[in-house]
């Protein structure tokens, strides 16, 4: 969750009173929000950090968290945010290429006029930015930011997509004017903006938006330009958005208009643009502030909560959370809803009902046990045999290591002398669309890698030694729905100055007594003599000694025979390529075979 830091004496003075520290800590957990840290006392001047759910993007500023708790603590009513044209009436138009749609598509725009800036309120503005590009904007891919002092600028506005050599301006706090080309290059290394280069770098065109004059104001999502910075004396903003998600270029175009507009000369008002988009089927005003509308059960909050509260009182509820409620005159039961444009984190019925829960408050609702039976939970069948398995090999004297499920493809296959599936009806591993290291580019196949690794970091201790792995591995599976599959797998592996090979064989005969499952005498083309139960064959196995190596079969009853696994002693070049300097015997089988 983000953490938010505010200046306390600002915020108290919001909301208009002095909190100690528990006072205050309570009123973050009954809203459901926590404070992390209050640093009074140290040199610099109080701050409160702020955990805020993931999900409230109107609480990503100062602006954002005392707003909503003073609508919550009933010391002011929830804005109404309204649409105000210039004087003149004349809206600013900004006239979009079509060409935009190859590479940002969407975009959408607002001004702010009469802002009244104080160092605190314009690194507020600032903040509120970067806290959106981080998130919600998944590091501007999704939703990039630009604003502009409108007054060095001369509308009507356009949204173009240029061939990058055809783009040149001096980009923000930068004198020198140079091309879009050049700026690649020229930021490559800077620590802030090198991030956000890829995301336009190999297209043919880049997006850019000019003035009337042919001023560049910014270069979405890398750089606004120099020449419309904003400073401490800036009282009109032009705000400019693109995206690539139309969703999210609305939730960033409301949240920061409703969270600054308060400062403007007429407080929670915008400006709107006029938007022409000759290659869409018709243009528009933004932004669009009108509230969603949506409907609510009083029953259904009440059945939930375990209140009887009367749909008025559910109404005023509500008024704390920042939703405009009343009782619907076609239904006794349904409320009608307003959801502001701030709570963008509403999108189901029960997202109502919880903050009429937290409104009411938690610590108040009635408890009591469900009327039901209460019905005793029970481990999956293949989680207690799993159980049993572990428990058994802890029991004789082997420890257990958890590795990664992710390693990389040589690891899972040219490591242990195997080649990757070729066909179809092998079993494929599945691979990571995008792995950010060569470590981490698939989901593993075999638990054998994570023991042998497992065994790399830890050989600076005492040989031998025995650990044991009973985990999941994975395969892709075109007849599921989830396209993949996982297996429950069981492996072990000694490793010391001898290879140990008799050891592995008594874990595994351990193993299967302790699942009462039976040795049996080897029959011919794999089949048991004896019925029921497991026995092993000589197998050739890249991954072991040639003649070290030996395969694991079951037969259980009304079940054709199967190869479960093998074990044996590993190949010199599986404990080079691993790093391990003396031998090692591992075992691995399939457990889910026994359910």
């Amino acid at each position: 969750m983000p953490t938010i830091s505010v200046d306390k004496t600002e915020l108290y003075k919001a909301l208009g009173k002095d909190y100690s520290r528990d006072e205050f800590d309570e009123l973050c957990f009954e809203f459901g929000i926590e404070l992390d840290e209050d640093t009074t006392g140290r040199e610099e001047p109080a701050q409160l950090k702020i955990e805020i759910p993931a999900n409230r993007y109107d609480m990503l500023c100062f602006e954002g968290i005392a707003l909503n708790l003073n609508v919550f603590l009933g010391r002011q009513a929830m804005p109404t945010y309204t649409l105000k044209p210039p004087p003149g009436g004349a809206l600013e138009t900004v006239t979009v290429s079509p060409a935009t749609a190859a590479v940002r598509p969407y975009f959408s725009c607002a001004i702010l006029r009469g802002v009244q800036f104080t160092p605190a309120r314009y690194a507020s503005f600032i903040a509120l930015q970067d806290k959106l590009h981080a998130n919600l904007a998944r590091q501007r891919s999704l939703v990039a930011i630009g604003t502009h002092d409108l007054d060095t600028l001369q509308g009507p506005f356009s949204y173009e997509a240029l061939p990058p050599d055809q783009i040149r301006f001096a980009p923000l706090n930068q004198t020198r004017a140079m091309t879009a080309t050049e700026m690649m290059g020229f930021y490559e290394k800077d620590k802030h903006l090198a991030r956000y280069l890829p995301i336009i770098r190999d297209s043919p065109v880049y997006p850019v938006i000019y003035d009337a004059n042919r001023t560049v104001l910014s270069l979405p999502p890398i750089i606004n330009g120099n020449h419309s910075k904003l400073t401490l004396a800036t009282t009109n903003i032009f705000i400019d958005i693109t995206a690539t998600d139309k969703t999210k270029l609305e939730i960033v175009t409301h949240i920061l208009v409703a969270m600054f507009s308060q400062y403007c000369a007429d407080p929670f008002t915008i400006e709107p643009v006029r938007i022409l988009s000759p290659h869409n089927t018709e243009s528009r005003t933004s932004p669009d502030l009108t509230p969603r509308t949506t409907h609510a059960s009083a029953a259904y909050i009440n059945s939930i909560t375990g209140l009887s509260l009367p749909r008025t009182t559910i109404t005023t509820l509500l008024k704390k959370m920042c939703y405009h409620a009343t009782p619907s005159p076609t239904s006794p039961d349904t409320l009608d809803v307003a959801i502001p444009i701030t709570r963008a984190d509403v999108l189901h019925e029960a997202d109502i009902m919880e903050d009429a829960a937290i409104a009411y408050g938690f610590n108040k609702l009635p408890r009591a046990f469900p009327a039901t039976k209460a019905a005793a939970a029970a481990a999956l069948p293949i989680n207690k045999l799993a159980d049993i398995v572990r428990l058994e090999s802890a029991m004789a004297g082997w420890a257990e290591v958890m590795p990664l499920t992710l390693c990389s493809l040589d690891e899972n296959y040219q490591w242990l002398n195997k080649s990757p599936p070729s066909s179809s009806e092998q079993q494929k591993p599945i691979r990571l669309q995008n792995p950010k290291t060569a470590e981490y580019q698939i989901v593993r196949t075999s638990l054998l890698p994570g023991l042998l690794k497992t065994l790399r970091e830890n050989k600076h201790h005492a040989v031998p030694m025995r650990i044991f792995e009973v985990g999941d591995v994975a395969f892709q599976d075109a007849r599921l729905e989830r396209r993949s599959r996982n297996e429950r797998h069981f492996a072990a592996a000694w490793y010391g100055k001898q290879a140990g090979f008799e050891m592995v064989h008594g874990l595994l005969d351990r193993v299967m007594m302790m699942l009462r499952v039976g040795f049996v005498a080897r029959g011919g083309e794999g089949k048991g003599e004896g019925g029921e139960g497991y026995w092993i064959e000589e197998v050739e196995d890249a991954t072991y000694l040639a003649g070290h190596a030996a395969a694991i079969y079951l037969q259980l009853a009304g079940r054709k025979a199967q190869k479960i696994g093998t074990f044996g002693i590993l190949h010199p070049s599986v404990l080079k390529a691993f790093e391990l300097p003396f031998p090692a015997s591992t075992l691995e089988l399939n457990v889910e075979v026994f359910l």
